[in-house]
């Protein structure tokens, strides 16, 4: 009788200690996404997305939000843990733009081919308050990218 009690204490704790660490984790976002807004070379988009050029594409077509697009990226967590890099792999990766994360949709439309930036994606335009692999809830996405091509 004594250990159910034990019990439903123990799992509000680690429910509570949970919701703690996702809160301090997501104010950490937050403030990193603040701290870039005041740096001279990062741009922002109406929508709160951050970007650096890092690379001036030629031409003047950009994709549209169902456009397939070729680019080469890297994606990074605000503590630098790489969770995914199209150029390890020495191959590029082709997809249609209205089927990934919306963050990726805008920023990639304001791109020329040949563009190479770094994009900071606010975690409500990213994977939101859900994790998915290995990046957590309330994560800003930060992705080098370079769009390769559009069709």
């Amino acid at each position: 009788m004594y250990v159910f009690p034990y019990l439903c204490r123990r799992s509000n704790y680690y429910q509570e200690t949970d919701m703690g660490r996702k809160e301090e984790y997501k104010l950490q976002n937050e403030q990193f996404m603040q701290t870039l807004r005041t740096e001279a070379d990062v741009h922002e988009l109406p929508c709160g997305i951050l970007y650096k050029v890092l690379e001036e594409g030629i031409g003047a077509a950009t994709p549209r939000s169902n456009s397939v697009v070729s680019v080469h990226y890297k994606g990074t967590l605000i503590n630098g843990r790489e969770f995914d890099n199209s150029w390890k792999r020495n191959c590029p990766e082709a997809f249609r733009l209205n089927e990934v994360i919306e963050g990726w949709q805008i920023a990639l439309q304001k791109m020329r081919v040949g563009d190479h930036w770094i994009v900071y994606i606010p975690y409500n335009m990213g994977y939101g308050t859900r994790t998915s692999g290995p990046i957590p809830a309330f994560s800003t996405l930060i992705f080098e990218v370079q769009l390769l091509g559009i069709a």
